[in-house]
């Protein structure tokens, strides 16, 4: 399984320290590539299954919306037992028993303009909330993105570590062999074993931030990672940051959600507004009422009656309660309006952040690789001079270090190098679920459910009890710093 890769670049120098963490997982452990890790992390994350559950309760505010300008149909029932009556006048002519059932049926016909700029605001946060889902996507991906490249950096970072800790060893078991025939002195020892000390604690360390990665991978994705392969190339990659800037203020999906909230506080003022115009409703009414045999005096026994008119509520005065409404919904569409601009601040510069992270970690892989050829090549060249007097141990321990840095940096570089590429998509608005290709079936539609419940009208029509859809992680064996021994170079 691969990502689409319609174009864009990827690490071009250095490979060959990270395609050493390719080799450096557990013994046994199943193959799995980036892709295989998003499809995861799509299918069973709890935060964006979250996400999809809000914005299905969000889609149930265009049925409420609506409802209002729906009619609406109650009835009644009362029975009525007269224990004690009245002067025996009253008595004679009136029932002992009374059952009545009332059913009314009203019809809105004006309200202001309140339903229908309810259904827009409705409407638009509906958008507002397909836009937020997608915000959620792309960061639910960057995690996972993140993730899988620490797994691979702390992995290699582990190997380098081990196969310093070995070469330490033999260093100090030979310099401690030179020592007793007198070649070395007591401080070429103490060198060595202090340079293995530091060497272990490191290993250590690296071990521990290796397994920290592991279990958040296990957080985010869903499962433990398994032999993880080499990511693809990053497709899409912009050419220039003012280009990144424009394509991500079109399309990025948080400052797209800020958009339509706006407009949707927008409609919620005219909606406040309303409240000082009149309403008007047609009414019906029919009413029944049966004295179950018991009037007297000749009376019937049932009585029925149906009334329709129009009754029209006209709003005097409502102790300045419709102006606070006005008030406070144009506060909060004010509020909107800066959390808008407040989001496109925010998006700006996330993507020259990204842009420059991502073209200085290009930059920093191309110069540690050169500081890796370079140290290889010193190491090799003091063992030699070593070997005929010319160096110390120290000086071989030192090269030993350099090289080992370099190892370490070149690593880490070519991590951050697709982090901050992918960060950049992320912010650019690029990766989303249409944007990757995924396998593992149709992609998640939130058009579906909207589709499925924006006419409803049924009082009775419910949904499935709720039931969680995300993978649990509980019975996932703790994680550890588990890796193959490498050869010594």
């Amino acid at each position: 399984m691969r990502l689409r890769q319609p174009g864009g670049l990827v690490v071009r120098r250095g490979l060959s320290v990270l395609s050493l963490c390719l080799a450096l997982q557990p013994v046994g452990a199943l193959a799995d590539d980036l892709r295989a890790a998003l499809t995861a992390a799509y299918q069973t994350n709890p935060d964006l299954l979250a996400a999809r559950d809000n914005l299905r309760a969000t889609d149930e505010n265009v049925p409420l919306a609506r409802a209002s300008a729906l009619p609406s149909l109650a009835g009644s029932v009362n029975y009525n037992n007269y224990i004690e009556k009245g002067g025996s006048s009253y008595a004679f002519t009136n029932p002992d028993r009374m059952l009545s059932a009332t059913v009314n049926l009203s019809v809105p016909l004006y309200s202001g303009g309140s339903v229908k700029n309810g259904l827009r605001a409705a409407k638009t946060r509906v958008e507002a909330g397909r836009a937020s889902l997608r915000g959620t996507e792309s960061s639910v991906f960057t995690n996972t993105v993140t993730a899988y490249m620490d797994v691979i950096r702390d992995a290699a970072i582990v190997g380098l570590q081990k196969n310093n800790v070995q070469v330490l060893e033999i260093n100090l078991q030979a310099t401690s062999d030179r020592f007793e025939i007198g070649n070395v002195t007591r401080t070429d020892v103490a060198q060595s074993r202090s340079r293995l000390a530091l060497a272990r604690a490191s290993l250590r360390q690296a071990e521990a931030n290796l397994v920290a990665s592991r279990e958040t991978y296990v957080r985010v994705v869903g499962h433990a990672p398994g032999l993880l392969e080499q990511p693809p190339p990053l497709a899409g990659m912009p050419g220039d940051v003012d280009g990144a800037v424009d394509y991500a203020l079109d399309n990025n999906p948080d400052l797209a959600a800020a958009r339509e909230q706006s407009k949707a506080a927008g409609f919620d003022v005219k909606v406040a507004a309303a409240s000082r115009k009149p309403k008007v409703s047609a009414v019906t009414t029919s009413q029944n009422v049966n004295y179950l045999g018991s009037s007297m005096g000749g009376g019937p026994n049932a009585i029925g009656t149906l009334v329709s008119g129009v009754t029209a509520s006209i709003p005097l005065f409502q102790g300045g309660a419709p102006a606070a409404r006005v008030r406070q919904a144009e506060a909060t569409q004010s509020a909107t309006m800066e959390q808008e601009i407040g989001a496109e601040r925010q998006v700006i510069a996330t993507v020259r952040s990204a842009w420059s992270s991502w073209l200085a970690a290009r930059e920093v892989i191309g110069l540690n690789q050169t500081a890796v050829d370079a140290a290889a090549l010193s190491l090799e060249g003091v063992r030699a001079e070593n070997t005929v007097g010319n160096r110390t141990i120290l000086n071989i321990l030192d090269a030993e270090q350099e090289l080992l840095n370099a190892q370490v940096q070149l690593v880490t570089a070519q991590r951050n190098e697709y982090v901050a590429g992918f960060a950049l998509l992320s912010a650019m608005g690029k990766a989303q679920a249409r944007d990757l290709g995924l396998d593992g079936g149709a992609l998640y539609d939130p058009a579906s459910n909207y589709e499925r419940v924006h006419h409803r009208i049924w009082d009775w029509d419910s949904d499935p009890a709720p039931k969680a859809q995300a993978t649990a992680t509980v019975d996932t064996p703790a994680q550890d710093a588990t890796i193959p021994d490498q050869p010594l170079p």
